[in-house]
């Protein structure tokens, strides 16, 4: 099969998403659906379970994702192809930390990561519905020291509001970033090595 004529799902909504599979070549489409029926991983749960650890909490979530893609798949009859999903957080101090849930608790969460290092984990699964694979990436980003009026001008432009996190390394948060460990795509919400893996173990071609 040769790369234009294979095509997968994204079951997510994310533009960074969509930005970086552009990125290496991937044709997909997007596995979203309106009116009453929601999108593929609007059906998913992502309250972590009782003591669960960043680790399992991220690769779960990528994991239902990609499965309620497949199920999607078969209700509507639509063509069969891999469905690739993802999952970002972060982690500090044993706590899981996903997007804010208003424009006070993203200030809360700037705050916390001000001076700090801390984790950012992406799981990324694919399904195919016989199969379902998935791999987790993990970098660390330190910030540096930010003012009070930093986190106000920050969360007033908007951009914390649909991150895990509550900031973007693509965006304007970039200038809080001193320094970082791992993925810079994997920070962004889809680590193309991992990503590039599973398509791999799917039969697509890049």
């Amino acid at each position: 099969m040769s790369n234009l004529q294979a095509r997968i799902y994204l079951a997510s909504r994310s533009p960074r998403r969509r930005e970086l599979l552009r990125q290496i070549g991937v044709h997909f489409d997007l596995l979203v659906f309106r009116g009453t029926e929601r999108g593929a991983d609007a059906d998913v749960d992502e309250t972590p379970l009782p003591d669960e650890d960043v680790e399992h909490y991220v690769e779960r979530v990528a994991l239902t994702k990609a499965q309620a893609g497949c199920r999607r798949l078969q209700w509507r009859t639509l063509p069969q192809h891999p469905v690739l999903s993802a999952d970002t957080t972060l982690e500090l101090d044993g706590d899981i930390i996903g997007k804010p849930a208003d424009a006070v608790d993203a200030a809360a969460i700037l705050r916390r990561l001000s001076g700090r290092t801390h984790r950012v984990l992406t799981a990324v699964a694919m399904s195919d519905g016989a199969r379902t694979r998935s791999c987790i990436n993990a970098s660390e980003v330190r910030f540096r020291p930010i003012t009070d009026a930093e986190i106000r001008h920050y969360v007033a432009s908007g951009e914390p509001m649909d991150k895990a996190g509550a900031y973007g390394i693509q965006g304007r948060a970039a200038v809080f970033i001193e320094e970082i460990r791992g993925s810079y795509t994997g920070i962004m919400g889809l680590p193309l090595f991992e990503t590039a893996q599973l398509l791999d173990a799917f039969g697509y071609p890049l």
